[in-house]
């Protein structure tokens, strides 16, 4: 948990920078300028990863300030230690998969991810059950994994000839990677994505937490709920990545009507997968929980919470597609917005009261009802924001500002 929200997010959050610089750039008509926004994402999200990697490996006294076992505190320092190991390499593979989704090169990173995951479960089995660092060779695995990751893509970017007909690769630029004026648009656009990212991120652990206090019972199935979100989340999280780059380029590419056209294709799509995802989950409410369990008290209470996750696969799928729109345009500052609002204003706040109130005492529906409220707003909010706020030709100037900015800035530097 600490991991993803203290961790991993900053690679996930910053590197939704790409989403809009890159892709812009890519049909902007300065294509070397994309690989410069590569270098300058690695350079930057390595740094900003330094205070975390300062937390992760010092966290013991934090978590015994929060009331946290000795035992378990002195562990998850250890483990985060040796998952420090593999962050750079975490961080440059993220950085270097959006490089190429910019450019439509979609398949790399997914070959290199099939091509990974068998290692993967080779070295957790070999590390974790063959050798004396026991519970500490799944951290080392999965560190050894994302280098193995990052090293592929790269072999991968080299060898591809999509990638060599593009001409975004136009090789070292370390003047222009830190200019000041570049760096600070970039992290304009990093921090608030890494927000975006982290505080949804946050508000289901905190959901995890308090599911937790309510026993064994309904932790178990909000075991079973979350591990089923996390999977279904993928299709919502594809189709932002594809809206994302096909916004930015239609953007770049000085389309307005194009880049309007896509922004509704993924709000649309989205919400039509949301609505079948839905009526899968109430057709197999009932039984769905045997899947993971034999319990049947556990399978009983997914069901009665499975409606309220039904109905919150149309939201995610309208929030996912129109968070890739947002990433897009250069507006990650308004899904963050969005985010902090709907879930630690209002959803937190009214899924622990309806979850632990006695005269609600609605327990895990409690939880689950105050998620389903946050993501709805954060959906049609967003999706509000594509249709009625957004002058798609002013966004058009905006990227081609971006765009014709960082080419005179590196042609500067190659001049000297």
């Amino acid at each position: 948990m600490l991991a993803m929200v203290a961790g991993w997010c900053v690679a996930l959050g910053g590197t939704t920078a790409l989403d809009t610089l890159a892709s812009q750039a890519f049909t902007g008509g300065d294509r070397p300028s994309v690989s410069v926004h590569l270098q300058r994402c690695l350079v930057l999200l390595w740094l900003l990863f330094l205070p975390v990697a300062v937390l992760w490996a010092f966290i013991e006294p934090v978590l015994l300030f929060l009331g946290q076992d000795p035992a378990l505190s002195r562990d998850v320092q250890r483990f985060l230690r040796v998952l420090l190991v593999g962050a750079p390499g975490y961080i440059g593979f993220e950085s270097l998969k959006k490089y190429l989704q910019c450019q439509g090169i979609m398949r790399a990173s997914t070959l290199v991810l099939i091509a990974a995951a068998p290692v993967n479960l080779a070295l957790n089995v070999v590390l974790v059950h063959h050798t004396p660092l026991r519970w500490l060779g799944a951290p080392l695995a999965i560190s050894i994994t994302y280098w193995l990751c990052f090293s592929l893509l790269i072999l991968v970017t080299y060898l591809s000839p999509t990638h060599k007909r593009n001409g975004t690769w136009a090789g070292l630029h370390l003047r222009t990677v830190f200019d000041i004026r570049s760096c600070i648009e970039f992290l304009k656009l990093a921090i608030p994505g890494i927000l975006m990212v982290g505080t949804e991120w946050a508000a289901f652990e905190i959901v995890a937490l308090a599911a937790g206090r309510l026993g064994a019972l309904p932790l178990a199935a909000q075991s079973v709920i979350m591990t089923t979100d996390q999977i279904l989340n993928t299709i919502p999280f594809g189709i932002g990545v594809a809206a994302s780059t096909r916004v930015g380029n239609r953007i770049g590419a000085r389309d307005a009507a194009g880049a309007q056209r896509a922004s509704h294709a993924a709000a649309l799509l989205s919400v039509a997968v949301g609505f079948a995802v839905m009526v899968a989950l109430m057709a197999t409410k009932d039984v769905f929980g045997y899947l993971f369990s034999d319990d049947a008290a556990v399978v009983r209470l997914v069901s009665q919470v499975m409606p309220l996750v039904a109905s919150f696969q149309v939201a995610d799928g309208l929030a996912g597609s129109c968070g890739g729109v947002l990433r897009g345009q250069g507006r990650q500052h308004l899904g963050a917005a969005f985010n902090l609002v709907a879930y630690y204003v209002l959803a937190l706040p009214m899924g622990i009261t309806l979850a632990f109130h006695p005269r609600t005492h609605l327990g895990l529906r409690g939880l689950w009802i105050g998620q389903v409220v946050a993501l709805f707003i954060v959906g049609l909010g967003e999706y509000a924001v594509v249709w009625f706020g957004t002058n798609w030709d002013k966004e058009v100037q905006k990227g081609v500002n971006r765009n014709q900015e960082e080419a005179k800035r590196r042609q500067l530097y190659e001049q000297q």
